[in-house]
Protein backbone atom coordinates (compact mmCIF):
# COMPACT_ATOMS: atom_id res chain seq x y z
CA UNK A 1 0.00 0.00 0.00
CA UNK A 2 1.36 3.28 -0.71
CA UNK A 3 2.44 5.96 1.83
CA UNK A 4 0.13 9.15 2.11
CA UNK A 5 3.40 10.78 0.63
CA UNK A 6 3.53 8.58 -2.07
CA UNK A 7 0.09 9.40 -2.84
CA UNK A 8 0.76 12.83 -2.74
CA UNK A 9 3.23 12.76 -5.77
CA UNK A 10 1.28 10.46 -7.43
CA UNK A 11 -1.51 12.48 -7.22
CA UNK A 12 0.53 15.87 -7.88
CA UNK A 13 -1.28 16.41 -11.55
CA UNK A 14 -4.87 15.68 -10.62
CA UNK A 15 -4.34 18.75 -8.10
CA UNK A 16 -6.13 22.39 -8.24
CA UNK A 17 -3.75 25.05 -7.75
CA UNK A 18 -4.17 25.94 -3.76
CA UNK A 19 -4.14 21.40 -2.78
CA UNK A 20 -0.53 21.93 -5.34
CA UNK A 21 0.76 24.74 -2.66
CA UNK A 22 -0.35 22.38 0.39
CA UNK A 23 1.19 19.04 -1.87
CA UNK A 24 4.71 20.99 -2.14
CA UNK A 25 4.73 22.49 1.16
CA UNK A 26 4.20 19.13 2.54
CA UNK A 27 6.56 17.54 0.84
CA UNK A 28 9.01 20.22 1.74
CA UNK A 29 8.34 20.07 5.21
CA UNK A 30 6.47 16.84 6.58
CA UNK A 31 8.20 16.97 10.15
CA UNK A 32 6.51 20.76 10.59
CA UNK A 33 3.14 19.58 9.65
CA UNK A 34 2.97 18.19 12.64
CA UNK A 35 2.60 20.80 15.16
CA UNK A 36 0.11 23.36 13.08
CA UNK A 37 -3.54 23.40 13.37
CA UNK A 38 -5.46 23.23 9.97
CA UNK A 39 -5.60 27.16 9.75
CA UNK A 40 -2.22 27.44 10.27
CA UNK A 41 -1.08 25.18 7.49
CA UNK A 42 -3.57 27.10 5.27
CA UNK A 43 -2.19 30.36 6.40
CA UNK A 44 1.32 29.21 4.95
CA UNK A 45 0.41 27.71 1.95
CA UNK A 46 -2.01 30.81 0.73
CA UNK A 47 -5.41 29.19 1.30
CA UNK A 48 -8.31 28.03 2.78
CA UNK A 49 -9.53 25.73 5.16
CA UNK A 50 -11.17 23.92 3.35
CA UNK A 51 -8.80 23.42 0.65
CA UNK A 52 -6.80 21.38 2.99
CA UNK A 53 -9.89 19.51 4.17
CA UNK A 54 -10.29 18.80 0.42
CA UNK A 55 -7.23 17.66 -0.12
CA UNK A 56 -7.19 14.96 2.79
CA UNK A 57 -10.07 13.72 1.04
CA UNK A 58 -8.81 13.37 -2.21
CA UNK A 59 -6.13 10.98 -0.76
CA UNK A 60 -9.11 9.06 0.82
CA UNK A 61 -8.89 10.29 4.66
CA UNK A 62 -10.98 11.56 6.86
CA UNK A 63 -9.87 14.80 7.37
CA UNK A 64 -6.23 16.81 8.37
CA UNK A 65 -5.97 14.82 11.57
CA UNK A 66 -5.70 11.71 9.48
CA UNK A 67 -3.36 13.41 7.39
CA UNK A 68 -1.33 14.32 10.17
CA UNK A 69 -1.19 11.01 12.14
CA UNK A 70 -0.67 9.06 8.64
CA UNK A 71 2.59 11.40 7.88
CA UNK A 72 3.59 11.29 11.85
CA UNK A 73 3.93 7.86 11.35
CA UNK A 74 5.65 7.59 8.03
CA UNK A 75 8.51 9.65 9.04
CA UNK A 76 8.91 8.02 12.42
CA UNK A 77 7.30 10.71 14.68
CA UNK A 78 6.95 10.32 18.63
CA UNK A 79 3.45 11.51 17.88
CA UNK A 80 1.27 8.56 17.40
CA UNK A 81 -1.17 6.67 19.09
CA UNK A 82 -4.47 7.31 21.11
CA UNK A 83 -4.41 9.16 24.43
CA UNK A 84 -7.60 9.58 24.85
CA UNK A 85 -8.91 8.83 27.95
CA UNK A 86 -11.81 6.17 28.43
CA UNK A 87 -13.45 4.88 31.12
CA UNK A 88 -12.81 1.19 30.69
CA UNK A 89 -9.17 2.89 31.28
CA UNK A 90 -6.84 1.43 34.76
CA UNK A 91 -5.07 4.03 37.14
CA UNK A 92 -1.88 3.36 35.65
CA UNK A 93 -3.24 3.74 31.81
CA UNK A 94 -4.52 6.59 32.50
CA UNK A 95 -0.59 7.71 33.89
CA UNK A 96 0.51 6.28 30.64
CA UNK A 97 -1.56 8.27 28.44
CA UNK A 98 -0.89 11.50 30.30
CA UNK A 99 3.04 10.69 29.89
CA UNK A 100 2.16 10.18 26.05
CA UNK A 101 0.27 13.10 26.23
CA UNK A 102 3.19 15.51 27.78
CA UNK A 103 5.47 13.74 25.57
CA UNK A 104 3.52 14.70 23.00
CA UNK A 105 3.17 18.12 23.83
CA UNK A 106 6.72 18.81 23.98
CA UNK A 107 7.83 17.68 21.09
CA UNK A 108 5.08 19.13 19.10
CA UNK A 109 5.53 22.65 21.24
CA UNK A 110 9.50 22.44 20.12
CA UNK A 111 8.89 22.10 16.36
CA UNK A 112 7.00 25.50 17.02
CA UNK A 113 9.76 27.75 18.95
CA UNK A 114 12.09 30.06 17.32
CA UNK A 115 15.73 30.01 18.28
CA UNK A 116 15.29 33.43 17.58
CA UNK A 117 12.78 34.78 19.64
CA UNK A 118 13.82 32.50 22.38
CA UNK A 119 17.04 34.40 22.14
CA UNK A 120 15.59 38.00 22.49
CA UNK A 121 13.14 37.27 24.99
CA UNK A 122 15.85 35.81 27.74
CA UNK A 123 18.16 38.67 26.42
CA UNK A 124 15.49 40.88 27.05
CA UNK A 125 14.48 39.70 30.40
CA UNK A 126 18.04 39.57 31.54
CA UNK A 127 18.66 43.61 30.56
CA UNK A 128 15.43 44.74 32.14
CA UNK A 129 15.07 47.39 34.54
CA UNK A 130 12.05 45.63 35.97
CA UNK A 131 10.01 42.50 35.11
CA UNK A 132 6.18 42.18 35.68
CA UNK A 133 4.76 38.95 34.86
CA UNK A 134 1.52 38.27 34.00
CA UNK A 135 -1.46 35.51 34.32
CA UNK A 136 -4.84 35.01 35.31
CA UNK A 137 -6.96 31.76 36.29
CA UNK A 138 -4.88 28.84 36.03
CA UNK A 139 -1.97 30.81 34.64
CA UNK A 140 -1.72 33.01 37.58
CA UNK A 141 0.48 29.76 39.26
CA UNK A 142 2.55 30.04 36.14
CA UNK A 143 2.92 33.36 36.59
CA UNK A 144 4.16 32.94 40.23
CA UNK A 145 6.67 30.41 39.49
CA UNK A 146 8.32 32.35 37.13
CA UNK A 147 8.61 35.16 39.16
CA UNK A 148 9.67 32.90 42.18
CA UNK A 149 12.46 31.69 39.44
CA UNK A 150 13.74 34.87 38.63
CA UNK A 151 13.73 36.76 41.88
CA UNK A 152 16.21 34.05 43.10
CA UNK A 153 18.77 35.18 40.31
CA UNK A 154 18.47 38.53 41.67
CA UNK A 155 16.43 39.88 38.67
CA UNK A 156 13.59 42.64 39.71
CA UNK A 157 10.82 40.40 38.81
CA UNK A 158 7.26 40.60 40.36
CA UNK A 159 3.96 38.85 39.77
CA UNK A 160 0.73 40.42 39.07
CA UNK A 161 -2.49 38.19 38.94
CA UNK A 162 -5.15 40.75 39.34
CA UNK A 163 -6.81 42.20 36.41
CA UNK A 164 -6.74 45.05 37.79
CA UNK A 165 -3.14 45.66 39.51
CA UNK A 166 -2.30 44.45 35.91
CA UNK A 167 -3.62 47.38 34.36
CA UNK A 168 -1.96 49.60 36.73
CA UNK A 169 1.70 48.38 36.52
CA UNK A 170 1.37 48.46 32.64
CA UNK A 171 0.75 51.93 32.84
CA UNK A 172 3.82 53.35 34.99
CA UNK A 173 6.06 50.80 32.87
CA UNK A 174 8.62 52.48 30.32
CA UNK A 175 11.73 51.81 28.14
CA UNK A 176 13.89 49.12 29.52
CA UNK A 177 10.73 47.24 31.73
CA UNK A 178 9.41 43.88 30.27
CA UNK A 179 5.73 42.32 30.79
CA UNK A 180 6.28 38.85 30.84
CA UNK A 181 2.22 37.15 29.82
CA UNK A 182 1.17 33.67 30.77
CA UNK A 183 -1.97 32.75 28.62
CA UNK A 184 -2.73 29.65 26.92
CA UNK A 185 -5.94 30.46 25.17
CA UNK A 186 -4.20 33.68 23.90
CA UNK A 187 -7.78 35.31 24.20
CA UNK A 188 -7.52 36.71 27.96
CA UNK A 189 -9.36 40.28 28.06
CA UNK A 190 -7.36 41.81 30.57
CA UNK A 191 -3.75 40.30 29.64
CA UNK A 192 -4.22 41.54 26.13
CA UNK A 193 -5.01 45.09 27.81
CA UNK A 194 -2.21 44.86 30.02
CA UNK A 195 0.12 44.20 27.51
CA UNK A 196 -1.61 46.62 24.96
CA UNK A 197 -1.03 49.47 27.99
CA UNK A 198 2.65 48.79 28.65
CA UNK A 199 3.53 48.05 24.55
CA UNK A 200 1.71 52.02 24.25
CA UNK A 201 4.52 52.68 27.21
CA UNK A 202 7.51 51.64 25.10
CA UNK A 203 8.21 48.55 27.39
CA UNK A 204 9.26 44.94 25.88
CA UNK A 205 6.11 42.57 25.99
CA UNK A 206 6.64 38.74 26.38
CA UNK A 207 4.04 36.09 26.05
CA UNK A 208 4.21 32.38 26.48
CA UNK A 209 1.19 31.09 24.82
CA UNK A 210 -0.64 28.01 22.62
CA UNK A 211 -1.90 30.35 19.48
CA UNK A 212 0.31 32.16 17.59
CA UNK A 213 -2.72 33.90 15.74
CA UNK A 214 -3.67 35.21 18.86
CA UNK A 215 -4.74 38.67 20.39
CA UNK A 216 -2.01 38.08 23.07
CA UNK A 217 0.48 37.26 20.49
CA UNK A 218 -0.04 40.19 18.30
CA UNK A 219 0.61 42.41 21.05
CA UNK A 220 4.13 40.71 21.81
CA UNK A 221 7.32 41.93 21.11
CA UNK A 222 8.16 38.25 21.24
CA UNK A 223 5.59 34.88 21.66
CA UNK A 224 6.84 31.44 22.29
CA UNK A 225 4.43 28.83 21.24
CA UNK A 226 3.81 26.01 22.86
CA UNK A 227 1.61 23.18 20.74
CA UNK A 228 -1.10 21.00 22.97
CA UNK A 229 -4.50 19.25 22.35
CA UNK A 230 -6.08 19.13 24.99
CA UNK A 231 -8.83 16.82 26.06
CA UNK A 232 -12.04 17.50 27.55
CA UNK A 233 -11.10 15.95 30.38
CA UNK A 234 -8.16 18.49 30.88
CA UNK A 235 -9.99 20.89 32.27
CA UNK A 236 -6.65 22.47 33.63
CA UNK A 237 -4.97 22.21 30.70
CA UNK A 238 -2.20 20.03 32.22
CA UNK A 239 0.18 19.46 28.70
CA UNK A 240 0.00 23.09 27.56
CA UNK A 241 0.72 24.08 31.21
CA UNK A 242 3.63 21.13 31.33
CA UNK A 243 4.63 23.16 28.00
CA UNK A 244 4.61 26.46 29.36
CA UNK A 245 7.00 25.38 32.67
CA UNK A 246 9.06 23.85 30.34
CA UNK A 247 9.48 27.22 28.39
CA UNK A 248 9.81 29.20 31.62
CA UNK A 249 12.97 26.76 32.86
CA UNK A 250 14.50 26.70 29.78
CA UNK A 251 14.71 31.20 30.52
CA UNK A 252 15.61 30.66 33.23
CA UNK A 253 18.76 28.28 32.64
CA UNK A 254 19.72 30.53 29.99
CA UNK A 255 19.75 33.57 32.22
CA UNK A 256 21.68 31.30 34.87
CA UNK A 257 24.59 30.44 31.78
CA UNK A 258 24.30 33.99 30.66
CA UNK A 259 24.44 36.30 33.40
CA UNK A 260 27.64 36.27 34.68
CA UNK A 261 29.26 36.69 38.53
CA UNK A 262 26.15 38.50 39.24
CA UNK A 263 23.49 36.26 38.59
CA UNK A 264 25.74 33.10 40.49
CA UNK A 265 26.15 35.84 43.28
CA UNK A 266 22.79 36.17 43.96
CA UNK A 267 21.80 32.15 43.47
CA UNK A 268 24.20 32.05 46.61
CA UNK A 269 23.31 34.98 48.46
CA UNK A 270 19.64 33.25 48.26
CA UNK A 271 21.08 29.62 49.31
CA UNK A 272 22.40 30.97 52.25
CA UNK A 273 19.46 33.50 53.12
CA UNK A 274 17.14 30.12 52.75
CA UNK A 275 19.66 27.70 55.20
CA UNK A 276 17.57 28.82 57.90
CA UNK A 277 14.51 27.73 56.94
CA UNK A 278 15.75 23.33 56.47
CA UNK A 279 16.72 21.17 59.61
Amino acid sequence: MKTTLLQIQDSYSSFGRGERKLADWILQHPSELIALSISELAAACGCGDATVIRFAKKLGLSGYQALKINIAQEIGGSFIGSTTAVKEDSAIDLYQKHCADIIQTLERTKLQLDSDTMEAAAGALLHAHSIAVIGLGSSASLAQDATHKLIRLGLPAYAYCDNHMQMIIASHLGPGDVVLAISHSGSSVDIVNALAEARKNNATTISVTGYAKSPVARHSDYFLITHAEETKHSILAMTSRIAQLAIIDTLYTYLVLHGGDKILDAIQSTEIALESKKF
